[in-house]
């Protein structure tokens, strides 16, 4: 009861690059437990700073039942201006509670935990929601950053084989960086694309930028598919002539949302098809009509049933630190 352990990044980074497919299958169960309601899931708590508009740092507060029974919250900064410096824009830490007494059991490095669990997501999503399969087909990333490398690792250990890769960011070094993984790391043939449109034209479009406003107002073509996991890049009017798939709908609709502008422009939510879960469950088949759009939030859930499965790991490799006496008072009296 009165032990806390601590595990360092380079300790999460070594579990979770051990077993991706292991991840994906947790993230995936994890989504049919919330759909469940096997799970408590708080809306975010956003700390934001008057002379750092871009910048924020969110409180993700949950309890996930099932077989991980614990809860806890993920503390993670986003402070964009990092980028340009060569730092990561994210950093966080996760802090697992014990169910029973609610006391804090253990503190992980984070942002590698909460970059594999999106990139998870995207995983999940990719599967589901294409079910012919990629062969034959091109997959764009916007944006080339650690969430994008991450996302690209793991739809190639969900077994995603597009013919080509496309990569387009502002900033041309990140997106050749990411052509480079990409062939070196996955072996598929990936080119960097300056323009925009190029990438817009792909079957399977993923955006993981760290824009604040939709930039993208032409609707997509039926067939396609967009990973809308950075969640502001797309216009109202490109949400609501899809479908849409959501990780969590209530969720989605806060913070200007491309989602939650759409909700605002059209007063309504007709343009909600169902959430992911739903697909997977077999409740909602997404049309072939229209192209389909996913939007995660990210659920806090998602870094509990993952942070739970990377302590366990590490304490079995030896690679988690045990605190002694990190609580000053063990008993009443």
């Amino acid at each position: 009861m009165f032990e806390f352990t601590v595990v360092p990044g380079p300790a999460v980074r070594d579990v979770l690059d051990a077993d991706r497919p292991a991840v994906i299958d947790l993230v995936r169960r994890t989504y049919v437990h919330h759909e469940a309601g096997d799970s408590v899931n708080p809306d975010s708590y956003f700390l934001r700073f008057p002379d750092k508009p871009d910048a924020r740092i969110i409180a993700l507060p949950a309890f996930l039942g099932a077989d991980v029974q614990r809860a806890g919250i993920k503390w993670i900064s986003s402070f964009p201006a990092n980028t340009a410096a060569g730092r990561p824009r994210a950093s966080a830490v996760l802090v697992l509670n014990d169910y029973e007494t609610g006391y804090p059991t253990a503190c992980l490095e984070a942002a590698t935990i909460s970059s594999a669990r999106t990139a998870a997501s995207a995983a999940v999503a990719a599967t589901a929601l294409r079910p012919g399969g990629y062969a034959g087909s091109t997959l764009s990333v916007v944006g080339a950053g650690i969430i994008a490398r991450n996302i690209c690792d793991y739809v190639h250990a969900a077994g995603i084989r597009p013919d080509t890769y496309l990569v387009h960011d502002l900033d041309p070094a990140s997106g050749h960086a990411l052509v480079q993984h990409i062939r070196e790391n996955l072996g598929v043939p990936a080119e960097f694309v300056a323009g925009l449109d190029a990438a817009l034209t792909a079957d399977t479009v993923v955006f993981a930028t760290t824009v604040a406003t939709p930039y993208v107002h032409t609707p997509f073509k039926p067939g396609q598919l967009v990973l809308n996991i950075s969640l502001r890049d797309l216009a109202p009017e490109v949400i609501t002539q899809a479908a849409n798939i959501f990780d969590d709908v209530e969720h989605c609709m806060k913070a200007n949302t491309s989602p939650h502008l759409a909700e605002q422009a059209t007063g309504g939510r007709d343009f909600v098809t169902g959430t992911l879960a739903a697909v997977l469950n077999g409740e909602v088949k997404p049309p072939t009509d229209v192209p389909v759009v996913f939007s995660p939030f990210g659920l806090g859930v998602l870094d509990l049933a993952v942070g739970a499965h990377v302590l366990g790991r590490a304490q079995e490799a030896g690679t988690a630190v045990e605190i002694p006496g990190f609580f000053a008072e063990t008993h009443r009296w």
